[in-house]
């Protein structure tokens, strides 16, 4: 059995495809990584802005990422699958550090990552009470 890998892809999509059933698209592209052997972890729209250059006609597109867990082999099968997705105008997966994954993870969650010990969010705050108080006495 290989090994699990996590992974990013951005994605850039049809914007008019997009507009009309921004809930479809995203399901079907978690669909595909599904029918693959992988599983979501997050997926979400980053943005929509002006291509700098036309692709295939489209003035526009909707960058969009997945993060997403999959054995390495099945990936090939899976880029094929993207390429033949009709919202897909272009994608590019890339392998995740291992160590960055649950930073990277929190991040697109919109969630603060404190770290493996949480000792320095801790250091963080003390050093800003720390100066509160400092302040504090400052004005006595």
């Amino acid at each position: 059995m290989a090994k699990v890998n996590t992974y990013e892809t951005l994605f850039i999509l049809d914007s008019n495809h997009y507009a009309r059933d921004p809930g479809g698209v995203a399901k079907q592209l978690e669909e595909l990584i599904a029918e693959n052997g992988g599983e979501v972890q997050v997926s979400r729209m980053w943005m929509e802005q002006k291509l700098a250059y036309p692709i295939d006609k489209h003035q526009k597109g909707t960058y969009y990422l997945i993060y997403f867990s999959m054995e390495g082999p099945n990936l090939t099968k899976l880029a094929r699958a993207f390429a033949l997705a009709e919202p897909v105008i272009r994608e590019l997966t890339i392998k995740l550090d291992p160590r960055l994954v649950e930073p990277i993870l929190a991040n697109a969650r919109g969630e603060h990552f404190s770290g493996p010990t949480g000792a320095e969010g801790a250091e963080e705050e003390s050093s800003e009470n720390s100066g509160e108080a400092v302040a504090e006495t400052a004005d006595a």
